[in-house]
């Protein structure tokens, strides 16, 4: 990168770090080398290492788009002496992850063998990565290795030598415009189309060898034989190739997507495991791959990103992803030479917790794809024979969606059981809540499995980044598939959407939510406690609940300018600190979280009721639901309040009308409907009731018995 070698930015992190951090035993520094951005590290006069920032030699970037500034120290035998993170712009990180995590494991790459890596096909370490900040530690770990490498082959330490470059003829793809049209075969068998096929043996093998133990106890599950993932790559900007795999039309589309001078690549998918992952959903990153030749790299965004819907070849093998990625141009992409595919493989092995493994796709497009650049001289061409290509498998596998949905039965199977319940409740609520005690019993047991099964366990936790993610989705390529990649997510999303027909938002906040859950769990344990509970003047409460919705409203706008954004500022919603990360996060999140709790000590709900965006944004289309199910009384609200007093989000209004914006769907008002002890209304006809029943069993008495005279001779009869 001759360019960054002209302005070299290591010079402005210096100041605030002793090099003895960086190179222990040095005592000073030198001065700026001229032809290269390094600072020699001196002792007694002599260089016993140097010191140089990794963004000045690799580009490689993260979910911000913007370098990670890593300062770093190598000795004269190529080891790395020091590391230490000075300046990122990850969102990931800013907002939920400590930085002290992220700098704990860029410095654990001290005493990294830079030698090692140059001898290894991929990497020869295990990356230490941190749950929630994968893409972070990855770009790290590459830009510590390939800038190191860069330096020591640039100043020869260790024995390395510099990459020579080729003194060969220069190459340029085929621009033949009427290239011939082969088969899948074809491509298969001569490298056009290359493929990484990994079973469930494999990759449990590669666990074990990884020495993580908390990895190895965790093995997938299934037969030892079944595909894992079968991957293939393609280099589709070959007129041959792109016109073989995706017909003459996708081709074009895809020439005019293409910039001059750009370059494409088709990645296919199939097997247990998924190249894409989700977190180009919530991110707009495809985290799990990465594209590598040489000291350059990129990782894919979704603007990058294309779906094609079939390959064209009538011989090619089925696939359930099939995915166009743009190459940046600024990775200065040489499709001539060999580049590799990076795989990233992980394993839950814990709550938030993952560990990783890489696997690398090797790649080098046939000659006969290629033409020599007129001019130049040709020479001997490089062998393919070291780059441990896999061969293609076209064996055919059911949908990835299925199979993570197979694995999951136990939480499907146990989720629908509880929908399937709560459905039933709703939809037989006056039978249901005759039974006062049995209707508070149900409500509690059912908070209680919202909160521990879905979401602690489960992490079942419903956004409003879905929201904005959904949307994002629908103006670009969407697919189903990203979606039902994690079936209780799906699973909820379904049953809001049907329940906001039939009741609106209630169902959902009410008994499906597990933040709401634990508020109003911690609520009935304060109120136990004799805690004093603050009523909200209704003046002031019909001012204070409008605020959701201007909250949603702004995140909604921003999601539109920058989803990455908005997803920061969804931050306002506590479920991630206290749902999905259980509390174990830094103190300013926990602190948020805990204070909405510790308001709704006092204030039943009061997350729910004035700041949730979720909420806000599942009550706008609620508003068209098809029934009107809460049953109510012309004397409810006029002369009796008391459903109003006791709604627990006071979502009655004075005059008795129920907001179904603000309604919780609790039942509450449904059980005091036909309460005999506490409605005036059932109280009034029960009374009429028993007078008409006493008077029809006089009725009914002969006229001669002593009961009938006594009731004739009676002054009230």
């Amino acid at each position: 990168m001759q360019s960054a070698f002209a302005a070299p930015i290591v010079t402005k992190f210096l100041d605030d770090i002793d090099v003895t951090e960086l190179v222990p035993g040095a005592s000073s520094l030198g001065v700026l080398q001229s032809n290269l951005p390094v600072i020699p590290a001196m002792k007694n006069n002599e260089v016993v290492g140097y010191v140089f920032l990794t963004s000045d030699f690799v580009t490689t970037t993260g979910y911000s788009g913007k370098p990670i500034h890593v300062i770093m120290g190598v000795d004269n035998n190529a080891k790395v002496t020091g590391v230490k993170l000075v300046k990122h712009s990850e969102p990931i990180v800013l907002i939920g992850i400590p930085n002290k995590k992220i700098q704990a494991v860029t410095e654990k790459y001290a005493g990294l063998d830079l030698i090692k890596e140059a001898s290894a096909s991929g990497f020869a370490h295990d990356l230490d990565i941190v749950s929630g900040a994968t893409v972070t530690i990855m770009v790290i770990d590459d830009s510590i290795v390939r800038a190191g490498l860069k330096v020591a082959r640039q100043l020869g330490l260790g024995g390395l030598e510099p990459e020579l470059k080729s003194s060969g003829p220069q190459k340029t793809l085929t621009t033949t415009d009427n290239a011939a049209i082969s088969n899948w075969q074809t491509l298969a068998g001569d490298g056009s189309a290359r493929a990484l096929k990994l079973d469930i043996s494999q990759i449990n093998q590669a666990f074990i060898d990884s020495g993580d133990a908390r990895a190895i106890k965790r093995p997938d599950k299934g037969d030892p034989e079944d595909t894992f993932i079968d991957m293939h790559v393609a280099l589709i900007s070959a007129p041959e190739i792109g016109r073989t795999l995706l017909g003459d039309d996708e081709y074009n589309n895809l020439v005019e997507w293409l910039d001059d001078g750009q370059d494409a690549i088709l990645v296919l998918g199939r097997g247990e495991y998924s190249f894409k992952g989700s977190g180009y959903v919530r991110g707009g990153i495809f985290d799990r791959i990465q594209l590598i030749q040489g000291d350059k790299s990129a990782r894919f965004f979704d603007k990058q990103h294309r779906r094609l819907g079939r390959l064209a070849p009538s011989d090619a093998p089925s696939f359930t992803e099939l995915d166009i990625f743009k190459i940046p141009a600024d990775m200065e992409f040489e499709p001539t030479k060999p580049f590799r595919l990076q795989l990233l493989v992980q394993r839950a092995v814990g709550a938030i917790d993952k560990a990783f493994i890489t696997f690398d796709l090797g790649y080098r497009i046939p000659d006969r794809h290629t033409e020599i650049v007129k001019g130049t001289e040709p020479t001997h061409e490089d062998s393919n024979s070291n780059l441990g290509f896999a061969s293609s498998n076209p064996d055919e596998l059911s949908h990835l969606w299925k199979r993570i949905w197979e694995q999951k039965q136990i939480e499907v199977a146990l989720l629908v059981v509880a929908l399937t319940v709560l459905t039933g409740v709703f939809f037989f609520q006056m039978q249901v809540t005759r039974h006062e005690k049995f209707t508070y019993w149900f409500r509690i047991g059912f908070l209680t499995f919202t909160l521990l099964v879905l979401g602690w366990y489960a992490n079942a936790q419903l956004s409003v980044v879905n929201i904005m993610a959904f949307f994002a989705a629908l103006t670009s390529q969407f697919s189903w598939s990203a979606f039902l990649m994690d079936p209780l997510i799906f699973i909820l999303w379904f049953s809001v959407a049907a329940s906001l027909l039939f009741w609106g938002r209630g169902v959902f906040c009410g008994w499906l939510c597990p933040f709401g859950a634990l508020q109003e769990l911690t609520n009935k344990i304060a109120r136990a406690c004799k805690t004093p509970q603050y009523i909200v003047p209704w003046g002031i409460h019909e001012r204070l609940w409008p605020i959701k919705y201007m909250v949603f409203l702004g995140l909604f706008g921003l999601s539109l300018y920058s989803l990455e954004l908005a997803e920061q500022y969804a931050e306002i919603e506590p479920f991630k600190t206290a749902i999905i990360l259980k509390f174990d996060r830094s103190w300013p999140y926990v602190l948020f979280a805990v204070a909405l709790l510790g308001a709704g000590l006092f204030i039943e709900r009061f997350y729910c009721r004035y700041l949730c965006p979720l909420g806000a944004a599942l009550a706008i289309p609620g508003r068209l639901r098809m029934f009107d199910w809460l049953k109510r009384y012309k004397e409810c609200g006029d002369p009796c309040t008391r459903c109003a007093k006791e709604c627990m989000v006071q979502a009655i209004h004075p005059e008795g009308h129920i907001n179904p914006n603000e309604c919780h769907q609790c039942l509450h008002c449904q059980v005091l409907y036909q309460s005999k002890t506490k409605c005036p209304v059932c109280i009034i006809s029960e009374e009429k009731r028993a007078k008409f029943r006493g008077k029809n069993k006089l009725a009914n008495l002969p006229p001669d018995s002593a009961a009938a005279k006594a009731s004739r001779a009676s002054p009230n009869p």
